[in-house]
């Protein structure tokens, strides 16, 4: 059985014995974590590879408002959480945090129950996030998976090969399941203005769609006289 993938952490506070604190307690918890000293050394580990940031804000070198800002900069780890845990705890402290990019904003003194009761809850939000951004780009229809991202095609389990009109067409009639496209639809939002093409251009593409989409080829459906649609 496939051993179930940790929690990857990191903390990163200029105060050692606060970070084997949390260290501890985080593990306890089933965390796998990992310290920093500074912000340069946070940055010179492979961030991508963690699922939370605890950082706290007042450090020699660089401040942990400025590390926030430098991950929130980066494509690669713009969207992992950050909990800010820090002495400044100010009004004025926590909208500075907050605009750097913090999901959360915990003050010194804290108890460890209330950082992982917190540390929970952000996570719980991210991956909610993360979840729903993979549907949003992701059409689903029983075991036939679209990845709008990646342009691929799984059907029951096995990617299969379209070429980009074949996967236009996909993605319009799997977009609005029911709807009826006209061959002229399907023209006009599939293929360029400045190319020609026929009503039997259309119908090979449809025929080879059905081939490919095997036990879910019934599922493209010909409404005569009025075009094609996918019914679910």
């Amino acid at each position: 059985m496939e051993e179930e993938k940790k929690t990857c952490v990191l903390v990163v506070d200029d105060e050692e014995d606060l970070c084997e604190i949390l260290k501890f307690n985080l593990e306890t918890q089933g965390y796998e974590v990992t310290t920093a000293y500074s912000g340069e050394e946070a940055l010179e580990k492979d961030i991508a590879s963690f699922s939370l940031i605890l950082l706290d804000v007042m450090m020699g070198g660089m401040n942990g408002f400025d590390v926030a800002r430098r991950l929130r900069a980066s494509e690669e780890t713009r969207d992992i959480p950050i909990i800010f845990l820090t002495a400044k705890g100010t009004e004025n402290d926590k909208i500075t945090g907050f605009n750097a990019g913090a999901d959360d904003y915990i003050s010194k003194p804290f108890s460890i129950r209330e950082v992982l009761l917190r540390i929970s809850a952000v996570l719980r939000r991210s991956n909610k996030k993360a979840k729903d951004h993979q549907q949003q780009h992701r059409l689903v229809f029983k075991k036939l998976i679209v990845d709008l991202d990646r342009k691929t095609v799984n059907v029951d389990g096995e990617d299969v090969d379209f070429t980009k009109t074949e996967f236009g067409i996909l993605c319009t009639l799997l977009e609005q399941p029911g709807r009826v496209f006209s061959r002229h639809d399907l023209i006009r939002q599939i293929w360029p203005m400045d190319v020609i093409v026929s009503d039997r251009t259309v119908d090979v593409n449809i025929t080879r769609l059905r081939k490919k989409l095997g036990a879910y080829a019934d599922h493209l459906v010909t409404r005569l006289g009025f075009g094609y649609y996918f019914d679910a």
